[in-house]
């Protein structure tokens, strides 16, 4: 089993920037894909970003994409969204979650999520 807790959540002004962390615990963080999904008031959740067990790879929702960089660090154990040029629309309660299967961003790819965070983007 994996323990994810994630932080480094809150809130932000349109424009500005937070980078949020996952550290995992338990099995050997490497064995796992790493994705990162956010649920906004009254809608489902949808996958951000997910990168492979090495880092060498990572893809993004369109929505995201050239704003948000995900990355990994295998030795700290732990994951990060950097977010960039944050929206109104980017307001969520955002999860880290541990899969086995790269390049799939259903929620049922992963096995394993933490409590979640909360970002608010203010206009």
């Amino acid at each position: 089993q994996v323990q994810l807790v994630e932080s480094g959540g809150g809130w932000v002004q349109t424009g500005g920037s937070l980078r949020l962390s996952c550290a995992a615990s338990g099995r050997p963080f490497s064995a796992y894909v790493m994705g990162w999904f956010r649920r906004a008031p009254g809608k489902e959740r949808e996958f951000v970003a997910a990168i492979n067990r090495s880092g060498s790879s990572t893809y993004y929702a369109d929505s995201v994409k050239g704003r948000f960089t995900i990355s990994r660090d295998n030795a700290k154990n732990t994951v990060y969204l950097q977010m960039y040029s944050l929206k109104p629309e980017d307001t969520a309660v955002y999860y880290c979650a541990a899969g086995s299967t790269y390049y799939d961003a259903r929620t049922t790819a992963y096995n394993y999520w933490g409590q979640g965070t909360q970002v608010t983007v203010s206009s």
